[in-house]
Parts: structure tokens; sequence; C-alpha cells
């Protein structure tokens, strides 16, 4: 009974609902760029409020960026499941702002083909994600006086400038935040109204290197011939990274890459998604990526190496006549199962040194980024719980999905606070996160929330 009051709830408060996420939205809190840093303090005390209007015991802390937000909230006793939930409050620049149809921080409910939508930056990614679970707290807690789990709560504003506060702040308070499953808000599902858990996530590598030819640029009429021209090798060396099938060829790259189970395979060719469709939304009309695997396995299952940047000599307008002295290429590789970044950085170097020609050197890039794929622990009887919740809310099966993309932050959570972590989002591969013209369905916002009260519900009495 305690449940269908809270969605009920739920469902008269969601003008209520609605109106506090757009104040929320309202803030401009652009985590990389200095000159918001107030706004981004501001968004911080703007949670601090919230969370104490729901009784809970919070702090705004300090680090060398942006704030921390870390709340408190007991259960109905000392045995309830301990859940850490996490969210970010931080969003992306929303330059080119030419392209936006609407001011990016006047948060506007359009009407859309899809029906109703909320379209300001950071409505989907992420303030509409973490505002979900924080109203279904809200509704349990009016009806029923107490939450059904006990949580903390835990609110990041670095995430969109690469978290460089998050592991010394994760390492300085583990015992305060440790819990007994961390629970990720930042993610989507796999198709419009199929309700996911993601199951993995892949990791990344991030690499750069400079390859140097002559001393300087040189005139390619005297030393167009036995000059050697940095971009050619550049362009060989990168031409050797794949085979014709679109496998990389880096000598033992796939260690660690692990198949899909068949179970789990079954679940993704199920799930509602559209292969045609999301090839043709950006222009294509078949997948390009390594023969033998479907487009869901390619993006959730299987390691990438691709070319982010390209360039050297001359880039200005008409012709110059040069062979330059260098040419640049940065590159990153998604990782699976138990791919290590170390040692797959050492294997792409390897491959490249291995390649130089006579008269030419490499320069690597020092500032080393890279983490490991996150598989999620199935076994545990949360997720088939939280799975039952979610099919419950959506009348459709939910889903165990995997993520091409990569949210650290789930790694870090295992690596320093041992916590296994479980991410479910609302969000539409449409939402144009990071682009123009961000917007979060209705739809997502009101059945996230209840979806929310119904997860927490189920872990109760896991």
């Amino acid at each position: 009974m305690s449940l269908d009051s809270t969605l009920s709830r739920i469902d008269s408060d969601l003008p209520a609902a609605t109106g506090r996420l757009m104040d929320l939205l309202r803030i401009p809190s652009i985590s990389t760029d200095p000159a918001y840093k107030a706004e981004c303090d501001r968004a911080a005390d703007w949670l601090v409020t919230a969370l104490r209007d729901l009784g809970a015991r919070v702090e705004k802390r300090a680090t060398p960026g942006h704030p921390m937000v870390v709340g408190h909230m007991d259960g109905p006793n000392e045995a309830a499941p301990h859940l850490l939930f996490y969210g970010h409050y931080d969003v992306q620049p929303v330059d080119p702002l030419d392209l936006w149809k609407t001011d990016p921080f006047q948060p506007e409910i359009q009407d859309t083909d899809q029906g109703q939508v909320i379209r300001a930056r950071g409505a989907s990614d992420d303030k509409g994600q973490l505002m979900t679970f924080v109203e279904a707290c809200r509704a349990y807690k009016h009806v029923t006086g107490a939450l059904p789990c006990r949580i903390t709560f835990f609110f990041e504003g670095e995430e969109e400038s690469g978290s460089p506060s998050l592991i010394p702040f994760l390492k300085d308070n583990a015992d305060e935040l440790s819990a007994d499953l961390a629970l990720i808000c930042d993610t989507s599902m796999v198709a419009p109204g199929v309700p996911s858990i993601a199951s993995q996530l892949r990791g990344m590598l991030k690499d750069e290197f400079t390859l140097h030819g002559p001393r300087i640029d040189l005139h390619s009429g005297h030393y167009g011939g036995p000059g050697l021209n940095p971009l050619k090798e550049i362009a060989r060396i990168i031409a050797s990274f794949h085979d014709e099938t679109g496998r990389v060829a880096v000598d033992g790259f796939y260690e660690g890459v692990q198949e899909v189970p068949d179970t789990l395979l079954a679940q993704w060719e199920n799930c509602g998604f559209d292969e045609q469709a999301y090839l043709s939304s950006v222009g294509y009309t078949q997948p390009h990526g390594e023969a033998g695997y479907s487009t869901l396995v390619q993006q959730w299952a299987r390691p990438t190496l691709e070319i982010n940047g390209l360039w050297g000599g001359y880039q200005g307008a008409g012709t110059k006549t040069v062979i330059p002295a260098e040419a640049h290429c940065k590159l990153t590789c998604r990782l699976v199962g138990d791919m290590n970044p170390d040692d797959l950085r050492r294997k792409l170097r390897k491959h490249v040194e291995d390649r130089l020609p006579v008269d030419a050197t490499v320069k690597w890039n020092q500032d080393l980024d890279g983490s490991p794929a996150a598989v999620m622990n199935l076994d545990r009887p949360e997720f088939e719980a939280a799975r039952q919740a979610l099919s419950e809310e959506w009348n459709r099966e939910a889903v165990f999905s995997g993520m091409g993309g990569s949210i650290p932050v789930a790694g870090y959570f295992k690596d320093v606070l041992g916590l296994d972590s479980m991410l479910i989002g609302f969000a539409q591969e449409d939402d144009a996160i990071h682009s123009p013209n961000e917007k979060y369905n209705m739809d997502s916002f009101h059945k996230g929330i209840r979806s929310w009260a119904r997860v927490l519900d189920k872990l109760s009495s896991v």
C-alpha cells in the first residue's frame, strides 16, 4: 500500500517536481570554465537546500575544484540496505550558442512528435536524471515518513571536466561513502520505452603522438622525392592499425576480451534496438566496424581503436609547397572485459615505433589517461529485483544492456570503495547531450521518478 500511495503522490506532485527541476536547470553550472565557478557553487548550494527539505543530513564539501554534496537519510531501521546514489550537477559548455533554438539556461517545456520535452542544457545530462531519484525519495518520505532504504547522496561538480577531485575525495571519505551498492543515474535507455540496466561499460585509453621528420619544413621542389614526409609516414602507420575486416591489427590487442554470454546476447537481440534508425540518423547505410559482430555488439562489447585527430603541414588558404617537419595524431581506444589500459598503451606504442622509417622519430604525449572496462556483477540479487521493478513500471520487460561509452566513476567506486554499481537512467539517444538543444522527455522524468520509487521498494526487501 505504501508503494501505491507513493506512486500516486508522484503523479499529483509532478508539476511541482518539474518546477524544481526547472529551477536547477536555470543555474549555468559549467564546470570546465572558470568564469562559472560561482554558478557551480550555487548549484551545489541549491542541492544542499533540496536535500535538507527531505530531512537529509547534508553538507557541501570543498575540493580543490568544485564542491561535492554529501547527504544521508535513514531507512526504517539499521538493517535496511544502504545505497550510495551518485549524480553530477555540472554541465557541458553550450557552444556553439548560435545553434540553440532557445536560451540553454532558460528551460522550456515543448511539444514534439515524442510528446513533451524539457529543453535546456543539463536537462538530460545529468540534472534531470539526478532529480528523478531525489523526487522519488521526496514522495516516499512524504507518504511513509521514512525511506525504504538507507541512502547516501553523493553529487559531484566536476564530471564534465574530468573529475580531477573525485578519486582523492573518495579516498579521504571512504568510510563515510561506504554502502552495500552504488546507484548511478547518468545513463540512457536502449530504445524508447525499453527500461535498461547497464551490465557493462567500455573503458577508455587516450594517447597522442607526434612523428618528426626533417629538422624544419622543407621546400617540396628541393626535397620532394628524397625527403621523408611525416604526413605520408603517419598515414601509413595509421592504416596499419586495422586489417581489411575492421579488426585491430595491433599485436596482443584483444588480450582480455571476452565473448558475450548467450543469455545476455539474447536480451540484446530482443531489446527493441533499431539498427537502421541508429545508422541512418547520422547518414550511414551500413555498419563499418569489426566484421562478424552485430552493430549492438560492436558498440557495447567489442574494443575499438579510433583516430580522433590527424594533422600537420599547411592548414591555411591556398597552397604552400612544403614537406612538413612533423605530423600529429590523437587516438582513443574503448576497452572491454579485462583489457588493461597500461598494458595496451605499451602495445600500441610498440606497434608505432616498430614501423618508423629511418630518419623519423616519435614523441608521445606524457599526459596518460586510461581506465578499464566495468563489468557489473549480475549475480547479485539486487539486479534482478531492480529489473522486475522497471518492468512493472514500463509494462515492458527490462533488459540488461551494454554501454558503448565510459563512466569512470563506476570503476572508481569499485577500486576505491569496493562497491559494485548499478546503472539505471532514462535518457534517450536523441537527447542531444553535450550538443545544442539538449532535451529530456517529460515521460522520462515522470516515469523515471516512479521507477526509482519502485526500485527502492524492491531493494528494501533483498
